[in-house]
């Protein structure tokens, strides 16, 4: 077992943070603020549920709190700048593809 795979269990619960992404539901970000495009990475956190079957993918669900992404509240913000941990799963994932 290499350190990769020792990570992985771990990595799946990065995930989780995309759930701060819920919190844009209820205060959704200002339609002038810039960011839009940048926004819609959100969606790729629906990869993370291959996490149930690909041990460290789920990290990519941590995606989904880049909908808070320059989000006016300073505390929503930061969960938004959270989501670039979805790059951990993205490695995972093409790493499982390489196998």
């Amino acid at each position: 077992m290499n350190m990769i795979d020792a990570f992985a269990p771990w990595a799946g619960l990065i995930g989780l943070i995309g759930l701060a992404g819920f919190a844009g539901l209820r205060q959704p970000v200002a339609k002038g603020r810039a960011g839009a495009g940048i926004r819609l990475l959100g969606l790729v956190g629906l990869i993370g549920l291959a996490g149930f079957w690909l041990p460290g993918v789920g990290a990519t669900g941590a995606a989904g709190s880049m909908s808070l992404w320059n989000h006016q509240n300073p505390r929503l913000a930061i969960w938004g700048k959270l989501g670039w941990l979805f790059l951990i799963g993205l490695a995972y994932l093409v790493l499982w593809f390489l196998r």
